[in-house]
């Protein structure tokens, strides 16, 4: 998925607006980036924990592999990445749009890991019971990776699923080849 740059000349040239034309449709950044929250992630979000309920008839290894391999393709190496390194980004400078994100995004993504994490460890899937308290553990390597990408990928590649997998192995402990 290309989202375009809103504030790019040639994103404006492309589409043969002035830069003023945008706030026609949008009474200012704040309501643009919530639209674009909820047209481009929020679905993206829905689309995954719904895989997550599914998944509790498997193991829940299996929905994590699952949400690497989805983050890496549909959001680490496209513009979607964009979207979560300008929420990192200008989140402290724009509190309402990381409220927005917080809310729409974040808090529902936690409660459906938390969900499936206390689900494996009632299983005995995952040994760390802790874990449960922190579910972001379990998304690092996807942030990193989109951080990764936009820094640091020009000078030293990296193989975000791989490095996902190996976080995988650690917390579920065992060596999958998928």
């Amino acid at each position: 998925m290309a989202l375009p740059r809103p504030g790019s000349m040639t994103w404006r040239k492309r589409a043969g607006v002035a830069k003023g034309t945008i706030y026609l449709h949008f009474k200012d950044k704040e309501s643009m980036f919530e639209e674009l929250i909820r047209t481009a992630i929020v679905p993206l979000v829905s689309r995954l924990l719904g895989h997550a309920a599914a998944a509790r008839r498997h193991r829940c290894a299996t929905w994590w592999r699952g949400l690497r391999k989805t983050f890496i393709e549909e959001v680490a190496t496209t513009r979607r990445g964009d979207i979560v390194r300008l929420i990192v980004a200008e989140g402290p400078r724009f509190p309402a749009i990381a409220d927005f994100y917080y809310r729409e995004v974040v808090s529902r993504g936690l409660a459906g890991m938390r969900a499936l994490i206390e689900l494996g460890i009632a299983r005995g899937e995952i040994k760390q019971k802790n874990l449960a308290r922190f579910p972001q553990i379990m998304v690092a390597p996807a942030l990193i990776a989109v951080i990764w990408q936009s820094l640091f990928s020009r000078h030293a590649p990296l193989d975000a699923i791989e490095m996902f997998r190996v976080h995988l192995d650690l917390i579920f402990g065992e060596r999958r080849t998928t």
